[in-house]
């Protein structure tokens, strides 16, 4: 018990052991529940490929998702891009969320912030998809390096950039660092 106590009074402790944990309850669900089953990733991947060929689409590109494998987003009747399971962003909504839980702060203020963090990584992931696309069509010869890369790098700075806003809301708020 005394070891137990002495390590969650320390904040940086308790915040790594919170995280730690939430990591080990989402990998055990995920690889042991969600990932096997498949329809949580099914469900994002056909939503983000839906949600950025509607958005081509609307600013005047020929862009469909492909009818027989709806996660695939085509450009003039051709598959441009496919939205596999690692790029829904259910690994950087997770990320992002975990964080959020395990650093101080009111349920109040997570409330809030994570379903609002969750609707930026998403619409970020859109306009990635998207991009790509347009990526494919126009410029296919930097796809591969635009997705592994540039892509990823815009997605975790994006997401540094809401976990420092998050951090220094938190700090401008009396009793901030009070049990949350």
């Amino acid at each position: 018990m005394v070891l137990f106590r002495s390590l969650t009074t320390h904040p940086q402790r308790r915040f790594l052991l919170t995280a730690a944990g939430l990591y080990l309850l989402w990998w055990l669900g995920y690889e042991q529940g969600l990932r096997p089953d498949g329809r949580l990733d099914q469900a994002l991947s056909v939503g983000v490929a839906r949600a950025a060929a509607g958005s081509l689409h609307a600013v005047g590109f020929a862009a469909a998702t492909a009818p027989a494998t709806p996660t695939t987003v085509t450009m003039h009747g051709s598959p441009a891009v496919l939205v596999g399971d690692p790029c829904n962003g259910l690994a950087l909504y997770t990320l992002f969320t975990g964080f959020v839980l395990a650093y101080p702060g009111s349920r109040r203020r997570k409330a809030w912030f994570i379903p609002l963090g969750i609707g930026a990584v998403y619409l970020l992931n859109v306009l990635r998809v998207a991009l790509l696309a347009l990526n494919h069509t126009y410029w296919y010869h930097t796809v591969d390096f635009n997705h592994h890369y540039t892509f990823s790098f815009v997605a975790y700075v994006a997401i540094l950039g809401l976990w420092h806003l998050w951090v220094r809301q938190g700090r401008m708020l009396p009793g901030a660092y009070a049990a949350s």
